[in-house]
């Protein structure tokens, strides 16, 4: 991205021009493409672009919106863009702003969903894979230690990460059973010591300027984010709507135990749970996907993890994958139709993965837009992303114990693969360095091993 530069309006105190629906449509469709570098990175673009380089909304306005999408379950930075997508051009803004950033993204993962499943024999991919697997386990490693490094703040929080990676390492207790828990505890603990279950801080400084914005601090708030019961009962009523009639027809057609239509009814679930990232949901979804359904392996599944990390979108998205491989594996639609049947698989749990999100903004927005201050009773949050740093680290093991024990514990230790994972780690949490690049330096490693050492 290019440096910051004020437009020269700012230097005379003049906010920007209006910005036409087309000129936001033609950014949306622009970040779509290169939101790469997970929450914080998609973030961090959205912040140069609209609060630096454009002004189209201030600051504090951009932290005040990020704030409540920080509280929500579902992809922040999809949901960002959604805020202020509806925040400048109504509902359809909103939801031009929040299907671009996703719909690339489905694109391309159900084109290198196809390509793995139906060449990943091949040697040339079989070699790539080898080196991505041991570094999508240090991948997940480094994310347990970037939330438990901001959220683990007081010994409380320590041992609720603790007994969160006991429940579901030791005793196989349900993801959303942890999660509810977790909840109860912030509740309670939030009232009887507040001061152990505060939120970290915000992304930034409220205080920042970069010139007037079009959308300023003391910019009244438009007329259509105002608070008004008809309008949430109509976003209410045409949500339910949007989830209901494609959930019952998929029920009349294949029956609710099919796979299409388990698919809609757990990744429904799995949207409720994303609370912490995409790394906070992962383990409800291998539970499902590959524990109960046995829609793709695990070896499948830390291969689908690999290419949600390289490309542009939300790392939830890695859904898709697993839509597609179930769907063409099980041959929905017959031996003839397998690529239409993982496409179709792909593009309906992303529609059930996501529809909460644009219904969280579109209902919750003039709520949040009604007041300007921090956002209040977050002890259960907080409680939470103390849990997801543990069942993370669980993730991380199960990555892990599949990676060096292919065969499992009975069959051979895989040392190189173990070296790779070492180095992988090293260069994340010591050096800092790119994911994708490290995903690419250990393609090209396993890609070498696999052609011409094993």
């Amino acid at each position: 991205m290019s440096q910051p530069q004020i437009p020269a309006a700012a230097d005379i105190g003049l906010p920007p021009s209006p910005v036409s629906f087309r000129q936001a449509f033609m950014f949306w469709l622009k970040l779509g493409f290169i939101s790469f570098g997970g929450p914080a990175g998609q973030i961090s673009i959205m912040h140069q672009e609209l609060v630096e380089n454009r002004r189209w909304l201030s600051e504090r306005r951009f932290l005040h919106a990020l704030n409540y999408c920080m509280l929500l379950p579902g992809p922040e930075a999809q949901q960002l863009a959604t805020y202020i997508g509806w925040l400048m051009h109504r509902s359809w803004g909103g939801i031009v702003a929040g299907v671009l950033f996703v719909f690339p993204s489905l694109l391309i993962l159900i084109g290198l969903s196809w390509l793995y499943i139906a060449f990943g024999n091949l040697p040339l991919i079989a070699g790539l894979f080898y080196g991505v697997k041991p570094a999508v386990t240090a991948i997940v490693l480094q994310a347990a230690h970037r939330i438990g490094s901001r959220a683990l703040k007081n010994n409380v929080l320590w041992a609720i990460a603790a007994a969160s990676f006991v429940a579901i390492f030791a005793l196989s207790l349900p993801f959303p059973l942890i999660v509810a828990t977790a909840a109860l505890i912030g509740y309670i603990g939030g009232r009887i010591a507040p001061e152990r279950f505060k939120t970290g801080g915000a992304h930034g400084k409220a205080d920042q300027s970069f010139g007037p914005a079009l959308i300023d601090d003391d910019t009244p708030t438009p007329d259509h984010a105002r608070f008004r019961w008809r309008s949430l009962l109509r976003v209410a009523i045409v949500g339910a709507l949007l989830w209901a009639v494609p959930m019952g027809l998929l029920t009349a057609a294949y029956g609710w135990h099919d796979t299409l239509t388990q698919m809609g009814w757990f990744f429904t679930k799995a949207a409720m749970l994303t609370f912490g990232g995409a790394y906070a949901v992962l383990p409800y979804v291998y539970q499902g996907a590959i524990e109960h359904y046995n829609w793709l392996t695990p070896a499948q599944m830390i291969d689908g993890l690999a290419l949600g990390e390289t490309t542009p979108g939300p790392l939830i998205m890695v859904v898709a994958f697993v839509g597609f491989v179930g769907g063409y594996v099980k041959a929905l639609f017959g031996p003839d139709s397998l690529f239409l049947a993982g496409a179709a698989a792909a593009a309906l749990v992303t529609w059930f993965t996501f529809l909460p999100s644009f219904l969280f903004i579109l209902a919750g927005g003039p709520l949040i837009e009604a007041t300007h201050h921090d956002l209040k009773f977050t002890a259960p949050l907080t409680a939470i992303t103390a849990a997801v740093v543990g069942v993370i680290l669980n993730l991380a093991v199960f990555f892990g114990y599949h990676v060096l024990w292919p065969q499992g514990f009975n069959g051979a230790f895989d040392w190189i693969s173990a070296l790779i994972a070492l180095a992988a780690a090293v260069a994340l949490l010591r050096f800092k360095r790119n994911v994708i690049h490290v995903i690419a330096a250990c393609a090209i490693c396993g890609l070498i091993l696999k052609i011409w050492i094993l």
